[in-house]
């Protein structure tokens, strides 16, 4: 995959390929690399979820919002806060959230993690995982 085309296409407000499948569920996607957060967000737009994206914990916790975000997918080595800090504070403000943590350098303390993929992992098992804790919070 061209990263620059598909961020234009992205940035451009266009999809790629077919269109997207109805949109049901809404993940809040946290990563301070851009090129993975594009990438990532592109995917699961691609198949099926709302995604709103943003480059560090204390912009996500300020739009975070339980009524709204069904699942947040974060890496874990961002600065100032890191994933694993920002999953506590999820956590304390709604347990019931999942937290999925997507990331080449897992915490030491997984204690508000839901579920930890370590990169790389393909999209596709990242997107099973998604529809499976989902899938368990109905």
């Amino acid at each position: 995959m061209d990263v620059d085309k598909e961020r234009s296409k992205l940035e451009a407000g266009h999809s790629v390929g077919k269109p997207p499948p109805e949109r049901t569920k809404t993940v809040l996607l946290v990563d301070d690399s851009r090129d993975t957060r594009l990438i990532t967000k592109l995917f699961l737009d691609y198949v099926g979820y709302v995604v709103h994206a943003f480059s560090n914990a204390e912009d996500a916790l300020g739009q975070f919002d339980p009524k709204i975000h069904d699942l947040v997918l974060t890496d874990n080595s961002m600065a100032p806060m890191t994933g694993a800090e920002m999953a506590h504070i999820i956590k304390l403000r709604s347990p019931a959230t999942p937290v999925l943590m997507y990331t080449g350098a897992a915490p030491e303390d997984q204690s508000c993690l839901d579920l930890v993929l370590q990169r790389p992992t393909p999209l596709p098992v990242l997107k099973d995982a998604i529809d499976k804790l989902l899938a368990a919070r109905r």
